[in-house]
């Protein structure tokens, strides 16, 4: 069952929403709030967002701003604007769809269906590795960690995808040199050493909490706890 999170500051415009989709096999998340929204949006595995562009406190494009700072996630946007200005907006700020209130429940299922469709779920899974709070994205080279998102050049994603897959196992230098440069390079050991000080200095930098996790086995090599 796919899960969307419906982000509207009217109660009655959520629970209708909600009763367009139940019956199609959807569940639904339904927030009030962008805040908690967000909040939501990190602890949650959500499928697709629709949200509301007039909204108190937080609108839904500053909304859209910031998930798109750490999601890629499929979102849709709904308001009673019709002005073409508008709707260039929310696309500008990421999202991938416009509906205008009020809406016809046909035209909302096959805009969400549509959208589904281009985004299959399991090709973004085959596309991340996940362990715990940390998502390593394949197709972006980049490290996500709860809301926090770093981009990682080449042999700093190499050595991260290695770590995270065999999450407690100790790996030597010579293991992450050849996971992470070609097996005929004659590149010095210390290299791994001084990419590991970067990336440790990169995503403390970025608010990683990587002391807890990207870990130093003396004399042996490198783990991720």
């Amino acid at each position: 069952m796919r899960t969307i999170l419906l982000i509207d500051d009217e109660q009655r415009m959520l629970d209708l929403i909600e009763l367009f989709l139940i019956p199609h096999g959807f569940r639904c998340i339904k927030e009030t709030r962008g805040k908690k929204a967000l909040e939501t949006l990190i602890k949650e595995r959500v499928s697709l967002i629709l949200l509301d562009v007039m909204m108190p406190e937080m609108d839904g494009w500053e909304v859209c701003e910031k998930i798109r700072e750490f999601s890629d996630v499929p979102i849709i946007m709904l308001t009673a604007r019709t002005d073409k200005l508008d709707m260039v907006k929310g696309l500008d700020t990421g999202a991938d769809d416009y509906i205008t209130k009020p809406f016809d429940e046909r035209e909302l299922l096959s805009r969400v269906n549509a959208l589904l469709r281009r985004y299959p779920e399991d090709q973004k899974e085959k596309e991340k590795i996940i362990y715990g709070d940390f998502k390593l994205d394949k197709e972006t080279y980049s490290l996500q960690y709860e809301y926090l998102k770093v981009q990682l050049t080449l042999k700093e994603f190499y050595i991260i995808e290695a770590l995270i897959s065999r999450p407690k196992k100790t790996f030597t230098r010579e293991q992450l040199l050849h996971a992470a440069w070609e097996y005929n390079t004659y590149t010095d050991i210390r290299t791994v050493d001084s990419h590991i000080r970067n990336l440790r200095d990169k995503l403390k930098t970025a608010g990683f909490p990587i002391d807890e996790f990207l870990k130093t086995v003396w004399g042996i090599g490198y783990k991720w706890n």
